[in-house]
């Protein structure tokens, strides 16, 4: 008779492990066959592929949108366009865009979420935790006060209030409004 099969040590934190199996299906849209697709790259796209994409803004050196994956509702992500890892790489301008339109995305997150303080940051590289490490991109997550509740703590899981496609109609206005003030 075979060995028994040997079950993993279960580890006394419960949020150790967090399965997401729906997220399977993101990751493998995302990284095709052959050469791995980035979901900041994109050539001109019509509303409907911008909406699909959850971009709310792009101009010719950086663009702004809604993370899929949020930590929080209206979760931001600014990227240059150009696909570069290093932020030693970045042109004047591409840094110039990306402090540009991180301002303006908390202005408008700001004024529409009425949020109590935001986290702002850049994971550079992999072991820092990023999830797409070879194009740069800074996070704002709009942070409320008693946003925190038991789900993370005892069910490893966060509660998201309201739907992207809801937060992309409420945001996509706005970034419509600002194209025309940065250009």
């Amino acid at each position: 008779m075979p060995p028994k099969p040997r079950r993993p040590a279960r580890s006394a934190d419960p949020a150790a492990i967090l399965w997401a199996p729906w997220r399977y299906a993101y990751l493998v849209a995302a990284r095709p066959r052959g050469r791995p697709r980035c979901i900041f790259c994109y050539r001109q796209l019509s509303l409907a592929g911008r909406r699909q994409r959850l971009i709310l803004y792009g101009d010719a050196h950086a663009l702004v949108m809604l993370n899929r994956y949020p930590y929080n509702n209206g979760h931001l992500m600014v990227a240059p366009r150009r696909h570069v890892a290093d932020l030693a790489l970045l042109s004047g301008a591409e840094r110039a865009a990306l402090d540009r339109l991180i301002v303006h995305a908390v202005a408008q997150l700001r004024e529409v979420m009425r949020p109590a303080g935001f986290n702002i940051g850049a994971n550079l590289g992999r072991v820092a935790g990023a999830g797409i490490a070879d194009h740069l991109h800074w996070h704002i997550v709009p942070r409320w006060d008693g946003d925190t509740n038991f789900m993370p703590a005892i069910g490893a899981t966060r509660v998201i209030s309201q739907h992207l496609a809801q937060c992309f109609e409420l945001l996509a206005p706005r970034f419509k409004a600002i194209e025309t003030a940065l250009s």
